[in-house]
């Protein structure tokens, strides 16, 4: 009797996981950090980055489609997601360039228009998410909580500040004991 054939199979763990989970997950990250970006800038320079906030969307919008791909099996399928993303994508970009005239921004103030941006981004994408891939329906979700975080932020600065001296310093006084 001869035992069966079996593949061998190795135990041990591929030498770089670590590196290839940050190279999968670098669209996401990137998104996220330009969209900070964009909102940083907003309110730094009291003027948006409409071409920035634009390719952005657009940046979403291939990766949505990028992510659905390989489950979409047929072409009509396809054809379809694709319309629907870019659907999806005009009417956010739409909405944002609303948000960004004149007549509108004069009732707000740059950072709040910055926030007003990323918020229908967020939303944007996390719709879009929802068709296609949770984990960019998770990035919407982020950046949609960034929204309130970054507001709080802002308003709480300098209390912050204050109780990080107040901590170091506490910390210096007992140290030297």
């Amino acid at each position: 009797m001869s035992e069966p054939p079996y593949a061998e199979v190795s135990i041990e763990p591929p030498a770089s996981r670590k590196g290839s989970f940050l190279r999968r997950k670098l669209p996401y990250i990137a998104v996220l950090l330009v969209a900070l970006f964009g909102v940083a800038y907003t309110s730094m320079a009291h003027q948006p980055l409409a071409g920035v906030w634009e390719g952005l969307a657009i940046a979403v919008g291939v990766l949505c489609v990028t992510e659905a791909w390989s489950t979409t099996a047929e072409r009509s399928g396809r054809l379809k997601l694709i319309w629907k993303q870019a659907a999806h994508w005009a009417a956010i970009l739409f909405a944002m360039n609303l948000v960004l005239l004149t007549g509108v921004q004069s009732m707000m103030t740059s950072p709040g228009t910055g926030l007003m941006i990323l918020l229908l981004f967020a939303v944007g994408t996390f719709l879009a998410g929802l068709n296609t891939s949770l984990q960019i329906a998770f990035l919407g979700f982020a950046m949609a909580l960034a929204v309130p975080a970054i507001a709080w932020l802002k308003q709480s600065a300098l209390f912050l500040f204050l109780v990080a001296a107040a901590i170091i310093g506490i910390g210096l006084g007992l140290w030297r004991r």
